[in-house]
């Protein structure tokens, strides 16, 4: 039984400079928890909803002291003294007090907050690592640790808009704990810094998740550039490392087609280009490949490579209850995208999680383009048994925080690194 004592909030910055929640949650008894939470760039249309200010004198309409009055009024006042039995328990008090199916009304920013908030403070009450309270929570029993996919060039909303896949991710396949996946990853990206600048001309400035963004002119160069780092760091493709690519092809797509440089493709085409790509690179991993909405196209495009990759599914899924339960009834992928803040609550994320995995899929937790240096992301991927985990590159201190959070749970369980799902190859 938790008892809430008092709930409190403040704006923050974000990684991107913009503003987002942190709460606080104290229980009776003394035990205490705070959360921040991101915020995404490429966003899909049926994500939780955000609550901004809207006022454009003030960090152009993207405040968040509305969200934060809600914490620190209204839901604070509702759950004050209030005797939760369990998570499940004060999530379904925030739904019902939202009493929207977006969270629109008080903000799924705010909801979340509070989420995870108490979910630490619950965890220090119990006197329990905030992985192991997380696997409670999802009736996981954790033995390994999730494969790290590690952005190397970023494109799309994530940068300049130069190329229109957004991420090639680096997928360190030929190592067994965080440790060895993270300076294996670190070679590639020295390596790439290097070509970038000798090609390009380019120093090390970094996208939104770290990532570098030089002026690629198509998406096979960008993909062709990471395999040449691959090399130049003196490993070989597809063992040592593989690649792993998010299209957000949302962003690309329209009525007409799919728009990558001159060329305006099909559903079928853009089939066929994906598919071309995972037999000549090793791509291990294509998420958001197809429009959100394009579910016709979908089955095929599992069809088409999934017995190659992983067909994750983010824009489509939302983390969405009745999305995953439509793309798992026609065949639409094959991995879920878990991103907490697209439904809003830890028990909304995990019965998304139980869906996915009752059918099969693999499960990448992501973390989103504006992050702060919270660290609970990392712990819910032990938790919850993830099997890979995509929180950005190998700089900035918001990414780099939850690597160490995982090097900090590595030294304490000696828990190995998952397996790869499939065979790799040099592709």
């Amino acid at each position: 039984m938790f008892i809430v004592e008092r709930l409190n909030a403040r704006e923050i910055l974000d990684s991107r400079g913009r503003p987002t929640v942190l709460a606080e949650c104290s229980l009776r008894g003394g035990a205490a928890g705070s959360a921040s939470v991101p915020s995404g760039a490429s966003t899909g249309t049926a994500e939780a909803i955000e609550l901004r200010d809207g006022d454009i004198r003030r960090y152009r309409g993207l405040g968040c002291r509305k969200a934060v009055a809600n914490i620190q009024g209204e839901l604070n006042n509702a759950l004050q003294g209030k005797a939760l039995d369990s998570q499940r328990e004060l999530d379904a008090c925030l739904v019902s007090l939202d009493g929207t199916p977006s969270k629109s009304r008080l903000g799924a920013n705010a909801i979340l907050a509070v989420s995870v908030a108490f979910a630490r403070a619950a965890a220090a009450a119990k006197q329990e690592e905030l992985w192991c309270y997380f696997a409670d929570l999802a009736r996981v029993t954790p033995k390994s640790l999730p494969r790290l996919t590690i952005n190397l060039f970023s494109g799309g909303k994530h940068a300049g808009q130069q190329v229109v896949i957004q991420d090639v991710l680096i997928v360190p396949a030929g190592t067994r704990t965080v440790d060895d996946s993270l300076a294996l990853s670190w070679e590639i990206y020295q390596a790439a810094a290097e070509i970038s600048f000798r090609r390009y001309g380019m120093r090390l400035l970094r996208a939104d998740e770290g990532g570098m963004a030089p002026p690629f002119r198509s998406p096979e160069e960008m993909i062709e550039t990471a395999i040449e780092a691959i090399e130049s760091a003196g490993l070989q493709r597809g063992k040592d490392a593989a690649l792993a690519i998010d299209v957000a092809a949302s962003h690309f797509h329209s009525a007409d087609g799919y728009r990558i440089g001159e060329d305006l493709l099909s559903g079928a085409e853009m089939i066929d280009r994906l598919k071309c790509w995972t037999e000549t690179y090793p791509l291990v991993s294509v998420e958001d490949g197809l429009g959100e909405e394009d579910w016709e196209n979908w089955p095929g495009l599992t069809s088409a490579i999934g017995q190659r990759a992983i067909v994750v599914g983010d824009d489509l899924l939302c983390t969405n209850v009745a999305r995953i339960r439509r793309a798992i009834q026609s065949s639409a992928c094959n991995a879920l995208l878990l991103k907490v803040n697209q439904v809003g609550t830890l028990t909304e994320a995990c019965e998304a999680l139980q869906l996915a995995r009752g059918a099969g899929w693999q499960v990448t937790l992501s973390v989103r383009s504006g992050e702060t240096e919270d660290t609970w992301a990392a712990d819910l991927a032990v938790g919850w048994g993830a099997d890979q985990f995509k929180n950005g590159s190998l700089t900035q201190s918001e990414r780099l925080a939850k690597y160490n959070r995982l090097l900090v749970i590595e030294s304490e369980t000696s828990f190995p690194t998952n397996s790869w799902p499939m065979g790799l190859r040099q592709g």
